[in-house]
């Protein structure tokens, strides 16, 4: 198998000591399909073709690289936001629910399951469903769902049925638990298409691949915007981390480019209530692949915390707990303070409001020592219409 980058997958499916597929074994059918053929198909010129041309007709790419000039100027340095908020449906998620659903169909699948924990990754998953005319069921933890009511309301006028899960804290894991259920029972016409780069392998490699499109651009239009092809850092947020691994992927190699990752500090990392995974995580195997995860001595998993529905995940992906092992990648996490703060400066100063997953990487700045000569990319994951009755109850708007 070959990959883009050193720090990508092996031919087991391993980033370094992390990734893997422990799986049920009623479950070893379907994922030995996905490994077998996802490169095979996902590399033709037949599918490149289908896919980027949905990408710009359908979800209108490439989103622009935007220099946030007065957020710039607040912070004494040269800031660009890569705008995912503007992608159809509102979030980076799109990218990858486009590239798995046309997999789907080349692997003959009629039926479409995914979870969601913000509700952005069920939206899109509906959304091209619809599209393609395939049925969705999308799982959503029941607290999920009470907190992001629009995006329920989305999902069930794009004819998703969407199932809550009301086990364990009733939110994203929980709801992949609920997912992965249903697709043991239904292994033959259903795809899962898994949302972030967690999951067994190969779903990590190929949430990854589809979202490469977003540094591919950044690239590109950075050198069109400044005659320089690289800045000098990129800021994510992260949960399971597929946006920040989309931004990161193909500056990985590139060890002049810092990369931050951001997680959801919740309330503190020592209140316990927080969702910092690479400070309280361990290893461990969640949800099918190694990798670090909050958990208890014995192996429970901890429940995490985060104002954002769409960090609220107890682990990362496997790709990212290698590089936050071997400093590629510096890991550092922000509270619900500091996070709803930074969504707040960013909509008074540049008129853009923010999806509090975004918010986290934009709250680094905060903390961050300028000389006045960086260029810095921040992934605006999302935007905030989601999330303005959080805001609303927050600062009492």
């Amino acid at each position: 198998m070959k990959t883009e980058n050193k720090y990508g997958v092996d031919e087991r499916g391993f980033y370094g000591r992390f990734g893997g597929a422990y799986i049920p074994e009623m479950l070893y059918p379907n994922i030995e399909e996905l490994r077998e053929n996802y490169l095979r198909i996902i590399e033709t010129p037949e599918f490149r073709k289908e896919f980027e041309g949905l990408l710009a007709d359908y979800v209108g790419r490439p989103t622009p690289l935007y220099l946030a000039q007065r957020l710039s100027e607040h912070y004494g340095t040269t800031i660009y936001l890569k705008r995912e908020d503007l992608n159809h449906t509102g979030a980076h998620k799109i990218n990858n629910t486009i590239g798995q659903l046309l997999l789907a169909e080349k692997l003959g699948k009629k039926r479409i399951i995914a979870e969601t924990g913000a509700g952005q990754h069920g939206v899109a998953t509906a959304t091209v469903c619809a599209l393609r005319g395939l049925e969705c069921v999308v799982y959503m933890g029941e607290v999920d769902m009470q907190r992001q009511a629009p995006n329920v309301a989305r999902m069930k006028m794009l004819g998703a049925t969407v199932v809550p899960a009301t086990c364990g804290s009733k939110t994203l894991k929980d709801a992949t638990n609920e997912a992965l259920r249903d697709w043991i029972n239904n292994p033959v016409d259903t795809h899962y298409i898994i949302g972030s780069v967690v999951g067994p392998h190969p779903y990590p490699d190929m949430v990854a691949r589809f979202q490469s499109v977003i540094s591919r651009e950044i690239r590109r239009q950075l050198l069109e915007k400044s005659g320089k092809e690289v800045p000098d850092q990129v800021i994510a947020c992260v949960g399971g981390g597929s946006n920040a691994m989309g931004a990161f992927y193909h500056f990985l190699d590139d060890e002049s480019v810092k990369l931050i990752g951001v997680e959801a500090g919740g309330e503190g990392v020592d209140t316990g209530r927080s969702a910092a995974t690479t400070v309280l995580g361990k290893d461990g195997i969640i949800h099918g692949s190694r990798s670090l995860l909050m958990q208890t001595d014995d192996g429970q998993i901890i429940e995490p915390h985060s104002v954002s529905a769409g960090l609220d995940y107890p682990g990362i992906g496997p790709q990212h707990a290698h590089l936050h092992e071997t400093g590629r990648v510096q890991f550092v996490n922000i509270t619900d303070q500091e996070a709803m703060e930074a969504g707040l400066l960013l909509s008074k100063l540049e008129g853009i409001i923010p999806a509090i997953e975004s918010s986290h990487a934009l709250a680094w700045l905060k903390k961050m020592e300028f000389t006045g000569r960086e260029s810095i990319v921040i992934s605006l994951s999302g935007r905030g219409d989601k999330d303005l009755q959080t805001y609303i109850d927050f600062f009492r708007l």
